[in-house]
């Protein structure tokens, strides 16, 4: 039919269908404000539902998980220690033990705190003492050790107190992720709130699109928090930190793909119902498939021995599903209701008369830059794929100069805090290692073998755990041995003398020994780490691969596809390794940095050449294969780098929590992000599609003709 000019499609249809078209989105965008108002406070409270214990994120079958269980039975509980260390550069003073001794007994007021030992003099000088206060690990140790700083907070005059430990770390972590609910959030939804209003340049549709995301993390955090709440899944800090940028950024990349489709379809449609529709079946294949590749992605974290990385998976997972059901039923809803007022003052212009407003072939305004782009890319493909795989062969050279075997816990904080600064003052008066000794568990005949056997280079000291009568104590017909590390626990020095520990006392014939502790537990999961990087990187690649051959229906497109995106990881991991090492001076990396990299930027990587590829197979059984990859380009150019650079920006937004591995994730995949959209799949995935031809489609047909 040809339209006569600008009426409405609605004046067609029966009184009810007009009804309905309006009726269902405000029923859709009325549910998803009783939803948001619902789930939106469940963000702030998962920091209620979260556990940044380390010894949380082993598996059962680690040997330090073993030792905890075991510990337990000789004190009745799990404990985990914290060390007050009271430092006068002139000599502690008789007034100095007087004031400790009170504050001791004070301390063991505090909820949680289950002992603390008399004030302990340095064994080095006379310029130091510490308390020994063990707090158990079920009783929130945060709350007890803000309590202890409380209490110390009015020292004598010239004497200095600190708190350390693991329980005190333990604390600092949760002070320092406490910033997630607040200054992250404000942080990332400020920025993509600017980059929208500078793509879209209106003061409504980037708010509509913010709102699509805000709703979709407050689905997501009700899911998680209730799963967490109980014991499904298992929920710390860095978690939830990725989960609010995760579903920020992926529910805003979603909607700038369908934003974009529906600005076509209202140039060629006066009708805003039609073009929701049309936009909603042209992009709900591209958005499902980008948004299961992730979640897929994601999921293949199930296959970790590390808790911490096996529960990301479906934490970030849920918000990747809400962020995908939020782009596909609230934005479409609300766009049908607002239509071209969402685009004010520069709404999209209307057809003119006597085109028909149902052609499938009408043509979109593109924009003249990335038209640029295409017909470069079209005059000398070859050279364009050679080059950027030449620059990006040049960003792996830095890849030999990637340290991501761990880093001591103190190196975790980016800021100051207390817990690190104790453990130095610790380190100058006491052997390192007191109060957070390792501890060997062995069969009760064989103790003074292991006792012998547990005294290597690093040990200061080797002692049993005796009854008040001084015979060891048995438990089971087995006893606790602890060895006190010359070097800070958490040190590499420290865990090398741990691995040295087990080497010596697991071939002790009977003795059965088992090495656990804070130096194992961190040893442990570093060991956990490194196995599940080389299981998990695999079976990510294969999941993804299989995604791509029943998206395309290809063979030949889909390993292209997946080669150059694994080329970009290794530009990025390779240029990380530099700016790490010589820019920002790091210390290294934890062995999980390469592999939540290398699921996020594969994962969403992908994700833009779902884009531009399903486009580009959309316009290539229109036409033939050169005509269709260069539309497919120009059209998606814009809205692809907007994407890129809202979700490089979103992921940018980590860096504001002061924690070593989250500020090395932001710039991973906020410059792989970029490198992906700016070159991979703006130059190299087109360039290598036009070399490659109409193979590229292989076994389907590729279009009408065969360039």
């Amino acid at each position: 039919m040809i339209s006569t000019g600008h009426s409405s499609h609605a004046d067609q249809h029966p009184p009810r269908v007009r009804r309905l078209r309006w009726l269902v989105p405000a029923l859709l965008v009325i549910a998803w404000l009783a939803l948001g108002g619902i789930g939106g406070p469940f963000a702030g409270k998962l920091a209620e539902v979260s556990e940044n214990d380390s010894s949380t994120f082993l598996p059962a079958s680690a040997e330090a998980t073993k030792v905890n269980e075991l510990q337990r039975q000789f004190s009745g509980g799990q404990r985990i220690p914290a060390f007050v260390v009271a430092e006068r550069t002139r000599g502690i003073t008789g007034s100095d033990r007087q004031y400790l001794l009170g504050i001791s007994e004070r301390m063991a007021s505090i909820e949680g705190v289950e002992r603390v030992s008399p004030p302990i003099p340095s064994p080095r000088d006379d310029q130091a003492v510490q308390l020994i206060v063990s707090i158990d690990s079920g009783a929130e140790p945060a709350n007890a050790v803000s309590e202890m700083r409380g209490l110390l907070e009015r020292s004598p005059p010239g004497l200095t107190t600190l708190v350390s430990g693991p329980a005190a770390q333990s604390a600092d972590l949760a002070e320092a992720f406490s910033g997630v609910d607040g200054l992250l959030l404000l942080v990332a939804g400020g920025v993509v709130l600017l980059i929208l209003i500078l793509v879209y340049r209106s003061p409504l549709l980037p708010v509509l699109v913010l709102l699509s995301a805000v709703f979709a993390l407050g689905l997501a955090s009700l899911a998680v928090y209730f799963l967490a709440a109980g014991d499904v899944l298992t929920l710390n800090g860095q978690s939830q930190g990725i989960l609010f940028i995760l579903v920020v950024g992926a529910a805003t990349d979603y909607a700038l793909l369908f934003v974009a489709r529906f600005r076509e379809e209202l140039r060629a449609s006066p009708d805003k119902y039609r073009a929701v529709l049309r936009s909603w079946r042209a992009t709900l294949e591209p958005i499902l498939a980008s948004a299961g590749t992730v979640i897929l992605g994601l999921l293949c974290l199930l296959f970790s021995d590390l808790n911490s990385n096996k529960s990301l998976g479906p934490v970030a997972a849920i918000g990747i599903a809400a962020a995908l059901l939020a782009s596909i039923t609230f934005l479409p809803a609300v766009l049908a209701l607002t239509g071209r007022a969402a685009f004010w003052p520069f709404p999209p212009p209307r057809e003119t008369a006597g085109q028909d407003d149902t052609a499938e072939d009408s043509e979109p305004r593109r924009p003249a830059f990335w038209e640029r782009v295409s017909s470069l890319v079209g005059r000398a493909p070859r050279a364009i794929w050679i080059g950027t795989t030449v620059v990006l062969l040049i960003g792996t050279l830095g890849l030999p100069q990637l340290r991501a075997d761990g880093t001591a816990q103190s190196d975790v904080f980016l800021t100051p805090v207390e817990s690190v600064a104790g453990q130095k003052m610790l380190a100058e008066h006491f052997p390192a290692g007191s109060g957070a000794p390792t501890v060997i568990i062995a069969d009760a005949d064989s103790t003074e073998r292991v006792v012998r056997a547990a005294d290597v280079p690093g040990v200061a000291e080797v002692s049993v755990t005796r009854t008040p009568a001084g015979a060891p104590k048995v438990v089971d017909g087995r006893v606790l041995v602890e060895a006190v590390l010359t070097d800070p626990a958490d040190s590499e020095a420290a865990l090398a003398t741990v691995q040295r520990i087990r080497d010596s006392v697991h071939p002790v014939d009977g003795a059965d020994a088992l090495v656990g502790g804070t130096s194992a537990i961190q040893l442990d999961t570093r060991l956990t780490a490194e196995r599940d990087r080389s299981v998990i990187i695999p079976i990510v690649l294969l999941v993804i691969l299989v995604v791509l051959v029943l998206l395309l229906r290809a063979l030949v497109a889909p390993l292209v596809l997946l080669a150059t995106v694994v080329l970009s990881f290794a530009a990025t991991m390779g240029v990380s390794a530099l700016v790490f090492n010589h820019v920002f001076d790091m210390p290294g990396a934890d062995p999980v940095v390469p592999l939540y990299g290398f699921v996020f930027l594969v994962a969403l990587g992908i994700d833009y050449n779902i884009f531009l590829m399903t486009r580009a197979r959309e316009e290539v059984r229109r036409s033939d294969n050169r005509t269709g990859v260069l539309r497919a380009l120009s059209v998606t150019g814009g809205v692809i780098t907007s994407a890129g650079v809202v979700l490089a920006a979103t992921f940018a937004a980590l860096a504001v929590l002061p924690i070593l591995f989250l500020a090395q994730l932001a710039f991973i995949v906020a410059f792989g992000v970029l490198l992906d959209t700016l070159v991979v799949r703006s130059l190299l995935v087109p360039a290598l599609s036009l070399d490659i031809g109409r193979t590229m489609w292989w076994p389907a047909r590729s279009g009408r003709g065969d360039s």
